[in-house]
């Protein structure tokens, strides 16, 4: 997924990258990064590890400028380590480039074949350096027109900041996969992944980045244009489901809103005889909101989070999310000690952290376990950017649901129809892309992404 953030121009532009990459935590945890601008020179700092542990207030000074852009990683492409740590930044013909990424590019392999034979060499296993080297090798030096050239050859999906000199670019693909919105902070221009990062420093939301959109933000003002081949809507719904912040709004609906409404349309597809209604902190809480409103069942919490432990589902290696498991929940065994519990879950993918939560809640004495999901069984890989890229790490596209609700170890187990979820949504339903649940790809992934991509592994080698 990753979380992307620009700002430009402010006095205080690396500060409050910083600040806008701490809102945006929680869409990677691997690594952290933050280029800025100062007259003609460049500062770079990026390392793994969380934004509090990479940068302290002797690196944020030593990041001058007006200008800076910022990335959290969350790996989907390239392995975990700090090559692949962006922003990525090298200078070119056209001059200084540094670039945020989210997403994946399906045309990744190809298009890195195509520019070795041009003589690139590439310094990471990221599809985002891609990027950087179809700017390099624009046939035009105008910085515009090489944005536009470069970003007409991509395919799949992206959101990007991006520093051209004295430039601040975003840009969107034409299906608009991942979230990306425009900000107003006294002067500046803000660009971040979610609005939630707009609230922490003070910014004005604007609007959305438009799909197929590139904005240019200089200290005159902002310039859109629109060259990108227009397509339909392809809005990922997964973000409604986990990825997003509940307090953000993005795709210009409110994420906290979507995910009571999936609770409540849970529950009546879907009732349950139980003593209270529970979600699996935290993404999980607001469906579980609505489902208890709907069905009448008294919500409680029955498991506290440890906020000292990172998202489980965004570890870059199944010991990491095993462990992290085992201590990120704690169960309130009074609550839950001989009662029959409606478990509200947001999704399951692998399975395997379902299972832990739910021999917790058999441990803490819970008499029954009713499992209700608020989205459909995940069957298919994505390719444009969630870490599921391969049919076999998800449990739902090689067993039944009987099969599922024994190995988790529940009494019941029930998900979301596809419909369901669709007319919960706050958009049409012909606005997202629900390829994990249904098959329906708006980009077929070719014969050009390689095998490693959907392992996590090097794109381009």
């Amino acid at each position: 997924m990753c979380g992307i953030f620009g700002i430009y121009p402010h006095k205080q532009a690396s500060r409050i990258t910083y600040l806008g990459l701490y809102a945006l935590q929680h869409r990677g945890e691997e690594a952290a990064g933050i280029v800025s601008r100062c007259g003609n020179k460049v500062y770079l700092r990026k390392s793994q590890g969380l934004v509090s542990d990479v940068f302290d207030e002797k690196t944020l000074s030593s990041l001058r400028g007006e200008m800076a852009i910022g990335h959290v990683r969350y790996s989907t492409t390239g392995s975990s380590n700090i090559k692949n740590t962006q922003p990525f930044y090298t200078k070119s013909r056209i001059g200084d480039i540094a670039i945020a990424h989210n997403g994946n590019l399906t045309n990744a392999a190809k298009l890195c074949s195509d520019l070795g034979e041009k003589g690139s060499l590439f310094q990471t296993t990221m599809d985002s350096e891609v990027i950087v080297h179809l700017l390099a090798h624009s046939p035009v030096k105008e910085a515009k027109e090489a944005l536009t050239w470069a970003f007409a050859q991509l395919q799949g999906a992206f959101s990007v900041v991006l520093m051209l000199n004295d430039i601040m670019i975003g840009a969107r693909d034409s299906f608009g996969f991942r979230p990306l919105c425009l900000g107003r902070l006294d002067k500046a221009y803000v660009l971040a992944s979610e609005t939630c990062a707009l609230d922490l420093i003070g910014a004005e939301y604007v609007r959305d980045i438009e799909p197929g959109e590139i904005i240019f933000i200089t200290k005159q003002g902002i310039e859109s244009i629109k060259p990108l081949a227009k397509t339909k809507s392809a809005f990922c719904i997964f973000e409604y489901i986990y990825f997003a912040r509940p307090d953000s709004n993005i795709f210009g609906h409110s994420v906290y809103e979507a995910r009571k409404n999936l609770g409540k349309q849970l529950a009546l597809e879907h009732p349950v005889q139980a003593d209270l209604a529970m979600p699996i902190p935290d993404s999980g809480t607001y469906a579980a909101l609505g489902f208890a409103q709907a069905s009448g069942i008294p919500f409680e919490i029955g498991m506290v989070r440890n906020h000292y432990i990172g998202r489980t589902f965004i570890q870059p290696s199944q010991f990491l999310r095993d462990f992290r498991v085992k201590v990120k929940l704690n169960p309130v065994k009074d609550i839950l000690k001989g009662k029959r519990i409606a478990l509200i879950e947001d999704s399951i993918v692998r399975g395997t952290t379902s299972r832990a939560r739910v021999k917790t809640l058999r441990q803490a004495g819970a008499k029954e376990i009713h499992m209700r999901v608020s989205c459909p069984p995940l069957c298919y890989p994505c390719f444009y950017g969630i870490d599921f890229p391969t049919k076999k790490e998800l449990i739902a596209s090689k067993h039944t649901l009987d099969w599922i609700r024994d190995f988790i170890g529940v009494d019941s187990l029930a998900y979301l129809s596809l419909e369901g979820m669709l007319s919960a949504m706050p958009l049409a339903k012909d606005k997202f892309c629900t390829a994990c649940y249904n098959d329906a790809y708006p980009i077929k992934p070719g014969k050009n992404i390689s095998k490693r991509i959907l392992e996590r592994g090097s794109v381009y080698v």
